[in-house]
């Protein structure tokens, strides 16, 4: 189910889902898993390729999730559907530390963003 009903999804050869295609005018403008526009509008083939080209790898960036207190928190990506993103405090992949999770709206909005 599309995250919009005018969105066009996208998915690689293996079925793995890209992200989607907007209408915009004559052209497509792309939105990336996280529900974020991430060009203006292009011509089709353009936007199947931005989103060949961005693949899903951003995913596994780290991240910086702004708290209810004004701090902003390291975090990584956990999960992401169309209803929600999950993310959790950045571990480092440690075992013996207890999960920190946050949820967070799709499409994100400016309380999730690219650690710089």
């Amino acid at each position: 189910m599309p995250a919009h009903p005018d969105w066009i999804a996208h998915r690689r050869g293996d079925g793995e889902m890209l992200g989607w295609m907007l209408p915009d005018g004559e052209g497509f403008v792309v939105i990336d898993l996280l529900g974020r526009p991430r060009t203006p509008p292009l011509e089709w083939l353009d936007a199947e390729e931005m989103l060949e080209a961005t693949g899903i790898g951003y995913l596994a960036d780290p991240y910086e999730l702004r708290l209810d207190d004004g701090r902003w928190l390291r975090v990584r990506i956990v999960e992401v559907s169309t209803d929600v993103v999950r993310v959790k405090k950045e571990d480092w992949g440690a075992v013996d530390m207890p999960g920190l999770h946050y949820t967070v709206p799709f499409p994100v909005d400016e309380r999730l963003r690219t650690l710089a």
